[in-house]
């Protein structure tokens, strides 16, 4: 395993890092609270149903492009560094939005009393769509293709099957090849076993004795 070295990361790199990291720390800080006068409750991350698990996709993706920058052995994977880093921070920058959007929020000024999202989840969801932005521009640079695509790519430039639009066409009659029965030069037998010719067809009556 190849010595980290900071200085080999890109901006783009430090852009979905860092946003893993912060993702962390806001983690432990309040996500949701209410107040009433000088009265406070609030819940950090942990707690706060499915959030977390957006979060921890945030941490995910950047401590894999942290890992495989500094050349730990990942495994052999069937899609790119690329296409994981971009898939794990997009998928959690969506889970923490629906989180946010989801979290009941209210009160009544009146009398000092609110109830909402606090400072954590916000945190979290500015370094989720920062991340996610840096992973789509890092995709874009590396040339890689999503699963799909590459699929796609796949079935058209393979060997297409017999009879296909874009291969051999199927035998038949249409292409030269006479089907039983017909008289193309194909020899007809008689009742007797021995073969005869067939009659030429050039539109010209047999001679008559």
């Amino acid at each position: 395993m190849a010595a980290f070295d900071a200085k080999k990361l890109s901006p783009l790199d430090w852009g979905v890092g860092g946003a893993g990291a912060l993702a962390f720390i806001a983690l432990f800080l309040p996500w949701y609270g209410a107040s009433y006068l000088s009265f406070s409750a609030t819940v950090s991350g942990w707690s706060t149903s499915y959030g977390w698990l957006g979060a921890l996709l945030i941490v995910a993706a950047g401590a894999y492009l942290v890992l495989q920058r500094s050349g730990v052995s990942l495994g052999n994977l069937k899609v790119g560094p690329a296409v994981i880093v971009l898939g794990a921070a997009s998928l959690g920058a969506l889970i923490v939005i629906l989180r946010w959007l989801t979290l009941p929020s209210g009160g009544a000024g009146v009398y000092g009393y609110s109830y909402g999202p606090r400072i954590g989840i916000y945190i979290t969801l500015v370094a989720g769509v920062v991340q996610a932005g840096c992973a789509f521009a890092l995709f874009r640079a590396s040339g890689e293709s999503l699963p799909w695509a590459a699929q796609g790519s796949a079935r058209v430039g393979g060997t297409p099957g017999p009879g296909s639009a874009f291969g051999t066409p199927a035998p038949g009659p249409d292409f030269g090849i006479p089907t039983p029965g017909s008289t193309y030069g194909v020899e007809q037998s008689l009742p007797g076993g021995e073969p005869q010719d067939s009659p030429p067809d050039d539109g010209a009556s047999p001679p008559t004795n």
